[in-house]
């Protein structure tokens, strides 16, 4: 078969298949009377080994080991090549995502695109002041994509850094909210609580709604910073969460505060104090918790969390009788009409 036939039936040009044969990778096996090249089944055959290898990625020098090499094995060579289709995806996707944010901003100009090129890069420093002037910045000089903003607080661990991407975020309009709640399932902790500290700063009505959804979560920490951001909005739902932080001991000062907030009018204060001395007659409530509890009675005002102070004076356990006598002390009034 002649050269020409072997590039129409293989879909190999002409000019192709000599590179092959300069380079040794297949040679046609004879020649026609006035010179011209005749390829056999078995270079033929070559060829489409050729072409196969090189769909998957190989160079052709590789091909002419892989060929030639009797002792040649493709399992490391084919490994090689996953690790580096991985790393060149990879490439490309950072590439796209960069792209795709440089556009959100909608630039005017080069010199627009520049600055956007700069400010996302800013936010990926490894210095601290640079990536918190960023933040502070990005409100001002360059729109940055709430992607972009969501991302660098997912992964920062400077408090100061953190705080200044949260402003950011906060002014930054819609989209980061849902962001923020898709993290909530990372399956890191940290980037979880990030999340849900970031979104806790967030004002409007997604941010709540997302923050409430996060009361039901798996991880205690999400649960724990989504009632301590929705007590401190007055939302009454999140008592039974605080009170359960307070017998666990984590967040209990901070809970037992938003107890306090929470508790502005007679009904719900009288509610958290039933919750509470529900808890403290739980036999299920380790002492260390029950004096975390009558503790965070103190917080509460009105009547009930009085009259139960006044029955935890008589508890079988002394330190909660000692704690619960100086608290009522303190108190001296009930803070309503009905003192016993």
């Amino acid at each position: 078969m002649l050269i020409g036939e072997v590039a129409r039936r293989s879909g190999v040009s002409a000019r192709m298949l000599r590179h092959y044969e300069s380079l040794g990778l297949v040679r046609p096996s004879g020649r026609t009377g006035s010179g011209y090249r005749e390829y056999g089944d078995e270079d033929i055959r070559r060829v489409f080994h050729i072409e196969s290898l090189r769909s998957l990625g190989l160079s052709l020098r590789e091909i002419g080991r892989a060929l030639d090499d009797p002792g040649f094995t493709p399992a490391q060579l084919v490994g090689d090549l996953i690790d580096q289709t991985v790393a060149r995806l990879a490439a490309e996707t950072e590439l796209l995502t960069r792209l795709r944010r440089i556009d959100a901003t909608g630039p005017a100009s080069w010199d627009d695109a520049l600055q956007a090129v700069a400010l996302l890069q800013a936010l990926g420093s490894p210095s601290e002041d640079i990536r918190q002037r960023a933040a502070l910045s990005s409100a001002d000089e360059v729109p940055v994509p709430v992607e972009a903003l969501v991302e660098a607080a997912l992964d920062e661990s400077d408090p100061h850094v953190a705080g200044a991407l949260r402003w950011a975020l906060a002014r930054s309009g819609d989209g980061g909210p849902a962001l923020l709640a898709r993290a909530l399932a990372a399956p890191t902790a940290e980037v979880r609580e990030r999340a849900v500290r970031t979104l806790a700063e967030l004002p409007g009505d997604d941010a709540a709604d997302r923050l409430r959804e996060a009361l039901d979560h798996a991880d205690p920490v999400v649960r724990g910073q989504a009632a301590l951001a929705l007590g401190s909005r007055g939302e009454p739902e999140v008592i039974p969460v605080l009170v359960e932080m307070i017998v666990a001991g984590r967040n209990d000062t901070d809970a037992a505060d938003a107890l306090g907030v929470l508790a502005v009018d007679t009904g719900t204060a009288d509610a958290i104090a039933a919750r509470l001395v529900a808890r403290l007659a739980d036999p299920a409530t380790a002492p260390p918790a029950r004096g975390r509890l009558t503790q965070a009675l103190a917080d509460v005002p009105g009547p009930a969390a009085f009259r139960a102070l006044g029955d935890l004076t008589r508890d079988e356990d002394r330190a909660v009788s000692l704690t619960a006598t100086y608290l009522r002390r303190l108190r001296d009034t009930p803070d309503g009409p009905d003192t016993p």
